[in-house]
């Protein structure tokens, strides 16, 4: 006698996959890693252009700036910001958490606070652009000079725009589909469908981006 197959583990129907994997959550991954590939194309782009060259601007002179406090403090605004992203990704977790016990309220609470985290970063990478411009950085324009006190090439702050602000729309896109999850949680969408998937999708985004920060961090701030 044939076996029966549930309809929920069937490839083709249930939107489950061939991995047993729901299939929204896998076109997401797949979605990821072609990210993946374009951030690791930057990052890689940026490492063999600063390894190759004799030397490059000091990052803690370049970025030892902070609102208010001034000049003299390198890399406490950066670190605020990852520990912003980071707790971020905090309050995206225990959203998950809430959607897997179909906690409505805790959904829109913590997803509410990773929205503002969303915010606050990008309001700091907003300060922190405006600074450097203001110092004369940009695109093709680079006033910081080498450690070793030689005029530096524009390659850094070229690969330093291009990328962060490759990575800043990244955590815009994120705080708008935030949104529009909260949104959904708020008008019973996911109590109608019976659960919560569509907030964890969210979440593997998030993650992404939050740990793509750590690379380019690593890449810029600290070497």
């Amino acid at each position: 006698m044939a076996q029966v197959v549930p309809a929920d583990r069937k490839w083709w129907g249930g939107g489950r996959s061939p991995f047993n994997v729901e299939y929204g959550k896998l076109m997401m991954w797949y979605f990821l890693m072609s990210d993946a590939f374009t951030f690791g194309a930057f990052l890689i782009s940026y490492g063999t252009v600063r390894f190759s060259s004799h030397s490059w601007p000091d990052a803690n002179h370049v970025f030892n700036s902070f609102p208010i406090l001034g000049n003299g403090l390198p890399l406490v605004f950066v670190s605020l910001m990852t520990f912003i992203l980071i707790m971020s990704s905090v309050t995206m977790v225990l959203a998950v958490h809430a959607g897997h016990n179909n906690d409505r309220v805790g959904v829109m609470k913590w997803m509410a606070w990773t929205i503002v985290g969303g915010l606050a970063f990008l309001s700091c990478q907003a300060w922190e652009w405006t600074h450097l411009h203001e110092e004369g950085a940009w695109w093709g324009r680079n006033p910081f000079p080498n450690y070793d006190g030689t005029v530096a090439s524009t390659n850094f702050t070229n690969f330093f725009f291009t990328i962060t602000g490759f990575h800043g729309f990244h955590v815009f896109s994120g705080v708008i589909i935030n949104i529009i999850m909260l949104i959904m949680t708020y008008k019973g969408v996911f109590d109608r469908k019976g659960h919560y998937l569509m907030i964890e999708k969210a979440g593997l985004y998030w993650h992404f981006v939050d740990l793509v920060w750590v690379f380019v961090f690593t890449c810029f701030y600290l070497f």
